[in-house]
């Protein structure tokens, strides 16, 4: 199984469940960055279909760019020809975790876990319309405000940005040794 060592590198995609005041079914699709923790996306319908988890994918993609790897379980909607003819088409690479094994994604169990502790299981929906404002109200919060243990207390926003504050730094030390050495072996 593929580990997230920087930014876009690892997403998770899964289904979460849940229902409104009615009790009609609501089925959420949440997309995640397993390194920076960040929610990328939280889609809420009545049922989804792998055409419309690609069109979901496709829409993060094109905001952040595609990741090297795309875990999630072996769900219908995840597995299907249209959803794998996309990952060929941006080269990304399936990391499906074993029927049964949730916790071969636990950085995507863990991101559903505080979706559901603290947004599904404090609201209640008039209808999936409703649920998807507060759904997209949560993951803002989740990426800009609230702080996590794993992160150092940093938001994912913050971390994120921490992250390439670092990668540029030890850009410009490397250029800085190299420019360095040249001169240095001009010099003699």
């Amino acid at each position: 199984m593929p580990t997230a060592t920087r930014p876009n590198e690892v997403w998770t995609h899964d289904f979460v469940f849940d229902r409104d005041a009615a009790g009609r079914r609501l089925k959420l699709l949440t997309v995640m960055d397993e390194f920076t923790r960040e929610g990328l996306a939280i889609r809420v319908g009545r049922s989804f279909k792998a055409t419309q988890v690609k069109e979901v994918l496709a829409e993060v993609g094109a905001k952040h760019g595609f990741p090297k790897f795309l875990r999630s379980d072996n769900g219908s909607e995840f597995i299907a020809a249209i959803i794998k003819e996309f990952l060929a088409e941006n080269n990304i690479k399936a990391a499906y975790i074993e029927p049964g094994s949730p916790w071969q994604n636990g950085k995507g169990e863990s991101f559903n876990g505080k979706f559901r502790d603290e947004c599904l299981g404090m609201e209640i929906f008039g209808n999936w319309r409703e649920a998807k404002v507060i759904a997209e109200q949560w993951r803002k919060f989740y990426n800009l405000e609230r702080p996590h243990s794993s992160l150092s207390y940093q938001t994912p926003n913050e971390f994120r940005r921490d992250w390439e504050k670092r990668q540029r730094l030890l850009k410009n030390q490397l250029r800085e040794k190299l420019a360095t050495a040249m001169a240095q072996g001009l010099g003699s």
